[in-house]
């Protein structure tokens, strides 16, 4: 359209020169110079909303140029009913491209408004140089015959059909290029998910997409055949994530092509729902069976589950059915009320699921109270962008983190908010081609690897200022928080350790923890809340 309009634009005003009305001269040069600025967009391969809206993206650029300072415009990124910060979005597409992102002229926030924080930093800091080498986590429990050393940085859980093929392709690109790990969402693995042949974590879900059979059950044989590939390394079994836990998911029939249709075994061009709930198991013991028999199917590979803390009793069931069966997860992944998605309605988006700083804390303390954290791994999922972010999160016990949203923003995302209806005008989250072919995978899955590198480089960073060379020494007391305008707690004080072990008798067991602990029943998710009422 913009092509036909500037052509018809040219012409006119040729003719108007030619008949004795040279001013018009003036105006074809004008319009003459958009139509090779728009030619330029058309072609080139870096900014995906200038390639396909041609001219028409300027005023996008433009409307941020205008824009106040971003830093005056600073929100929190978990505060509640805010939108992703505007400084985050910058950090991100600052390190995706590898330019300057440093910030002038000091502090930009309120040190006193409650909700700030901050890190110790040492006076006996030392060079990040000194730190021989990146750190990687390995994982894989006694029972793993297949162990994975993972990156502290890995993309999260994001499927093929909510994504397009493009950003499936540039992601697995960039954790190839990077060195790190690739969730595959619960949509299973496609072609795209393999181009590069970079490190994957098969999830599975509700729907068991990849591994389900024709109705609608877990599929052993599928599953052996799709998790015995070389790149899979480990294999994530979804109880339920941050940005609607309980409630299942849905892929709207309108991004349900062909291709994807084959990829779930689903019918095409129907709305795919994933139910709430896990078929192949109902119990906590059964939940730990049904992990076994996938680590014996995958060949010995780490398997491990992805929850939002509900209610706690359900996860001190799972710890207690544990210690009964003697089977353990290879690792957990801890995500937070405050995730993102696609698709979830308003009241699941904001108002359901503990946050992923007090549900982290909480599953550390469970596993060290029942004494079963040294062979579990803890991954932290929930808006973490930044270096701090994930110095933060390793203080409250996880071992390593995933990014989702910021990911999204080294691939070009510019929150347009259309995830939901097929329209993302920079062809991330939609399956029709005249939007994905924006999206250049040879450029932007370099992107995604330099936003990974410069990532990590900032928490070494800060690891080498804390004066700590091993990740393992970082803990609560490293991280303050300001509850009121003239009150700061360190994080040990707000989210206090308990005593290893101190969780397998009850006698040992700390008072706040009681409740919840007699509500626990291994043998049924429901809480007891009449022995709990009793005791």
């Amino acid at each position: 359209m913009i092509f036909i309009l500037l052509l018809i634009c040219i012409a006119g005003s040729i003719a108007l020169a030619l008949i004795q009305m040279p001013v018009f001269w003036i105006l074809t040069g004008i319009f003459t110079i958009l139509l090779f600025i728009a030619l330029y967009d058309f072609f080139q391969t870096k900014h995906t909303l200038l390639r396909n809206f041609p001219l028409f993206g300027h005023f996008r650029y433009l409307s941020d140029w205008l824009h106040p300072k971003i830093y005056q415009y600073f929100v929190e990124p978990d505060t509640e009913g805010k939108p992703f910060s505007r400084i985050f979005r910058s950090i991100v597409y600052q390190r995706a491209k590898d330019v300057l992102d440093t910030a002038p002229f000091g502090t930009q926030l309120d040190v006193y408004e409650a909700g700030y924080e901050w890190m110790n930093h040492s006076i006996s800091a030392v060079s990040s140089s000194d730190i021989n080498e990146i750190p990687r986590m390995t994982i894989g429990g006694s029972d793993c015959k297949l162990p994975y050393s993972c990156s502290l940085f890995n993309v999260s859980a994001m499927s093929y059909g909510s994504l397009s093929k493009n950003a499936i392709m540039a992601l697995n690109g960039g954790a190839a290029i990077g060195g790190f790990a690739h969730n595959t969402g619960e949509g299973g693995i496609s072609d795209y998910h393999n181009m590069f042949n970079g490190d994957l974590i098969y999830q599975l879900g509700t729907g068991y997409f990849g591994s389900r059979s024709e109705d609608g059950n877990f599929s052993p044989v599928l599953f052996k055949k799709l998790a015995s590939a070389e790149n899979v390394k480990m294999i994530e079994v979804k109880l339920s994530q941050g940005a609607k836990p309980g409630h299942g998911g849905i892929l709207p029939g309108r991004k349900v092509t062909k291709e994807i249709s084959e990829i779930r075994n689903v019918p095409m061009g129907q709305d795919v729902l994933s139910p709430p709930f896990h078929k192949a198991f109902s119990t906590p013991v059964e939940l730990l069976q049904f992990i076994k028999q996938l680590r014996d199917l995958s060949g010995g590979k780490p398997i491990g589950f992805k929850l939002c803390i509900g209610n706690k009793s359900e996860f001190l069931a799972i710890c207690k059915a544990m210690i009964h069966t003697g089977i353990k997860p290879d690792f957990i992944s801890v995500d937070g009320g405050e995730g993102g998605t696609g698709a979830a309605p308003f009241e699941f988006s904001n108002s359901v699921g503990m946050p992923m700083r007090e549900g982290l804390a909480f599953v550390y303390d469970a596993l060290i109270g029942f004494d079963l954290k040294k062979e579990i791994v803890l991954i932290a999922a929930g808006k973490i962008v930044t270096g701090f972010h994930m110095f933060r999160a390793l203080s409250l016990g996880a071992d390593i983190c995933y990014s989702a949203r910021a990911m999204m923003m080294a691939l070009g995302c510019i929150q347009a908010l259309e995830c939901n209806k097929n329209t993302c005008p920079v062809g991330v989250t939609t399956s029709n081609p005249k939007l994905m072919r924006g999206l250049v995978v040879q450029d932007k899955k370099e992107r995604v690897a330099e936003f990974h590198k410069e990532t990590i480089h900032s928490f070494m960073e800060l690891l080498a200022a804390s004066g700590i060379q091993k990740i393992q020494m970082i803990n609560r007391g490293h991280v303050y928080r300001r509850v009121e305008m003239n009150v700061s707690q360190r994080y040990d004080e707000i989210y206090p350790y308990i005593t290893k072990g101190s969780l397998l008798t009850v006698e040992d067991c700390p008072e706040k923890w009681k409740y919840d602990l007699y509500r626990a029943d291994m043998n049924s998710f429901i809480p007891r809340f009449e022995e709990a009422l009793e005791n």
